[in-house]
């Protein structure tokens, strides 16, 4: 078999130029309001086990590409649960909760957003129902029902999970935390996603004086992560770098809607790998703060998936072994392949000035998964 490292192999499927980019901090941060953001960061750095996670130099990687700098935010530290999910999810039970004891929440989950549900309903002692899909790993239901949550599995995909918790939840009076907002429910999709800008405070707190980031890299399954960043920027940097969304192929429904100039819901017919990323609708308040703030929309096959993997284990893009799970990826294979595409690398402006931000936005949250990763990426390298 060919080495994957042939640059001819690293390619992108696809990318868009947004046409629609018009980057106001004021019109971002109206639609995820500071004041959300200050409460979601003082109360999860007050929890006992709060710490920042790690800021990595990909400094191997930038050099085989002619970069600047590359920084990977090492969300696989985050508290015991592997991802950056942690700090929205639980962050959003305590909220809604308001200190009483005597609610269910609930959510619809591919993973790692339903473990910060049922970790945050676990501290505050709440009843808690975890719906999945048949797509699922039992490694990762496991996971869930460790924090004493109920788990719902429900036949197809993602999608069909949220339907059946959102009947559910209305019929029982549950009350849903789930991080995609749709009308008259934008309120805890907030709360999720300030959570997530936690990121953004570390990072620049992290990231050396005389730096600034050009270019950040962001993968997107719904899209809260990548909108919550954007805000973090918004609040927190004085100068706005490229921004970049990173989707599978199988399920780019934010290309598809930067494209089209509104949210378009796609069928996705073919699970992809990073099943925390396969999506087929964008979120209501991320896209609203998307649609104006993305530079460009990448999508990527499945096939660089293991072998970035494979590569961050063992420490070939960094002095550091890095753990990331599938869905870590993507920031990389999308840096990977516009910049052995010249013409795409300088339609992006990425040379020897750039300093770019990928997200390792979690680690082996599914070690049975993993491991087959590295298998698989071992005969690839």
């Amino acid at each position: 078999m060919k080495t994957i490292n042939r640059k001819i192999l690293w390619s992108i499927t696809n990318i868009i130029k947004n046409k629609n980019y018009n980057f106001s901090k004021t019109d971002i941060l109206n639609f995820l309001p500071e004041k959300i953001i200050d409460e979601a960061i003082k109360s999860i750095s007050s929890w006992k086990s709060y710490r920042s996670t790690p800021l990595i130099r990909l400094n191997k990687l930038s050099s085989e590409l002619n970069l600047g700098e590359i920084y990977y935010k090492d969300e696989s530290k985050r508290f015991s649960l592997k991802s950056f999910k942690a700090l929205g999810g639980a962050f959003a039970v305590e909220k809604i909760a308001d200190g009483r004891k005597d609610i269910t929440v609930s959510t619809a989950t591919a993973g790692n957003h339903g473990r910060s549900v049922a970790w945050g309903s676990k501290k505050l002692g709440l009843k808690c129902k975890i719906f999945i899909s048949e797509n699922v790993s039992e490694a990762r239901a496991k996971a869930i029902k460790k924090f004493g949550a109920k788990v719902i599995r429900v036949k197809g995909n993602y999608d069909n999970s949220l339907k059946e918790c959102i009947k559910q939840s209305k019929k029982n009076n549950w009350k849903i935390v789930q991080d995609v907002s749709w009308n008259n429910y934008e309120y805890v999709p907030q709360l999720i996603m300030a959570g997530y800008c936690l990121m953004v405070k570390e990072i620049f707190n992290q990231i050396k004086k005389n730096k600034s980031l050009t270019h950040v890299f962001l993968q997107a399954g719904v899209g809260g992560m990548a909108a919550a960043i954007v805000a973090g920027i918004a609040k927190y940097s004085k100068k706005i770098p490229k921004i970049i969304i990173v989707e599978p192929d199988k399920a780019d429904c934010i290309l598809k809607s930067i494209r089209k100039k509104k949210p378009i819901k796609i069928r996705i017919s073919d699970e992809s790998i990073m099943g925390g990323m396969s999506c087929g609708e964008v979120s209501k308040v991320a896209w609203n703060i998307l649609n104006r703030s993305v530079n460009y929309c990448v999508s990527i096959p499945d096939t660089m998936v293991a072998p970035v993997a494979f590569l961050l284990a063992n420490k070939k893009y960094s002095i550091n072994k890095i753990e990331a799970g599938e869905c870590a990826t993507p920031g990389i294979i999308a840096l990977k392949g516009i910049c052995f595409n010249q013409k795409l690398r300088n339609e992006v402006k990425l040379n020897k000035n750039s300093n770019v931000l990928v997200f390792g936005c979690e680690g082996a949250t599914d070690k049975q998964m993993y491991n087959k990763l590295l298998k698989l990426g071992k005969k690839l390298v």
